[in-house]
């Protein structure tokens, strides 16, 4: 016999209590990511974790083109460089409003700023937008070594060739004058004389690109080897994961080579790796990669600049192929919220068999219009030769970008692979286009 009391006719949705292995899956991560990556698809990384992960990015225009089909992206903003800080507030809260953002990621150096500010709007956990401020501005970077006793390097903004004159006067010849923001080498000149300061402000206020210009620093020149050191943090934890020699052209200090690990004393690479730890202590990194290039003086460490990002230069892929340290992977990871330092320390604690990595480039001091290689077959034939212009491309002699190929080398040590790696690059061969003064020549 049927219950009286029991309701007739459909029974509503609501009223029914979910069985106990159908509890609703939880929707998945939305990433906002700032900036595109010159040539890695970070999108692919994150998906590689998680195929269901949202991907929406703020970038700039020029970055368009670097968007890929991999990154089925819910949504893409174009934000112009000089874009004002409001109105890329503005669009990640309307991004916020639609999906909200569960975590914010910027796997380069463009744009962190905007990352960091955006990230203390929406309250999603990001690098404190001082800290980027810090990294990025090389002066305040000085000021804040200076304050917390780290380091006293002599340095200061110049804002034409007299304050560098005042500056040479002050601190004494050589010192080094750059854009007080930049990447890649741009706009570095070492200035030896009063004479040299007039083509050095030129050459550090042109239009370089990367983050935003700051105006021009003046710093002292401190000389002895130079080393990067490729560390990781989490929650204000740092492991040094790998100290890289680099090799600059005394000139206009272009890298021109890298190896590691770099052969160094027990005590010189301790001093190094402590001296790193207390300035990104002092400049309040709390997690990710990070690339400081130091000087190696009689008197100890000193800093030539930070990074929140892994070394360019194929650096990240030398530490991986050296240490086994994937730093990109475990950037990606962390990015998830993993806590990936236990699993970085066990790869160093491994018993590896002694490898070294090199990477060397060609940058003649010329100009004229790339051709390409004099024998492009043998260079084909290589997978350790990259040629990094296209042809048509101008040569300008200035920057990182003005280095034509590279060759990279393994050895069981770092004479070896550095030796294996400038000698295949020196063997090649490039043709150029050179116009003549005269008009109608070539």
């Amino acid at each position: 016999m049927s219950d009286p009391t029991a309701p007739t006719g459909p029974i509503p949705l609501t009223d029914l209590a979910p069985a106990a292995d159908s509890a609703p899956t939880p929707p998945s991560d939305h990433f906002l990511m700032f900036a595109i990556g010159p040539k890695l698809d970070f999108a692919a990384r994150l998906r590689v974790l998680d195929e269901s992960a949202r991907i929406s990015v703020i970038c700039r225009p020029e970055h368009l083109a670097r968007i890929t089909e991999s990154g089925n992206y819910r949504r893409v903003v174009a934000v112009r460089q000089d874009g004002p800080m409001d109105e890329v507030l503005a669009l990640a809260r309307a991004v916020h409003a639609l999906e909200p953002v569960t975590r914010i990621t910027t796997f380069w150096e463009h744009d962190q700023d905007r990352a960091a500010a955006v990230g203390a709007a929406l309250g999603v956990a990001t690098h404190q937008p001082e800290t980027v401020s810090l990294v990025q501005d090389k002066h305040a970077m000085r000021e804040r070594l200076r304050a917390t006793g780290v380091e006293d390097t002599a340095a200061g903004r110049a804002y034409g060739e007299e304050d560098l004159l005042a500056f040479g006067e002050r601190a004494g010849y050589p010192f080094i004058v750059k854009p007080t923001a930049g990447t890649a080498s741009f706009g570095v000149t070492l200035v030896h004389s009063p004479q040299e300061a007039a083509e050095a402000y030129r050459r550090a206020t042109g239009d370089f690109p990367g983050i935003t210009r700051l105006g021009v620093l003046a710093e002292q020149y401190h000389v002895g080897p130079q080393y990067s050191v490729e560390a990781f943090s989490e929650a204000g934890e740092h492991v040094v994961v790998a100290v890289t020699r680099k090799y600059s052209d005394p000139e206009n200090m272009v890298e021109l080579g890298h190896v590691l690990p770099a052969p160094l004393e027990n005590a010189d690479r301790e001093a190094i790796g402590a001296h790193v730890t207390r300035v990104l202590d002092a400049l309040g990194v709390e997690f990710g990669p990070t690339h400081t290039e130091i000087v190696l003086t009689d008197e100890g460490p000193k800093i030539i600049e930070t990074h929140l990002r892994v070394g360019g230069d194929d650096i990240f892929n030398l530490v991986k192929d050296a240490v086994g340290v994937d730093m990109l992977d475990f950037q990606t990871r962390q990015t998830f919220g993993e806590k990936v330092l236990p699993d970085i320390r066990a790869i160093l604690g491994s018993d590896r068999a002694p490898r070294c990595e090199a990477i060397w480039y060609t940058a003649p001091k010329a100009q004229g219009t790339f051709v390409g290689p004099a024998d492009a077959e043998a260079v084909t034939r290589n997978p350790d030769i990259a040629v990094l212009l296209t042809p048509g491309s101008e040569l300008t002699g200035h920057g990182s970008f003005a280095r034509i190929a590279r060759a990279r080398a393994s050895a069981p040590t770092a004479a070896e692979a550095l030796e294996k790696a400038r000698s295949t690059v020196n063997a090649l061969s490039f043709l150029f286009t050179v116009s003549s003064d005269e008009p109608g020549t070539v």
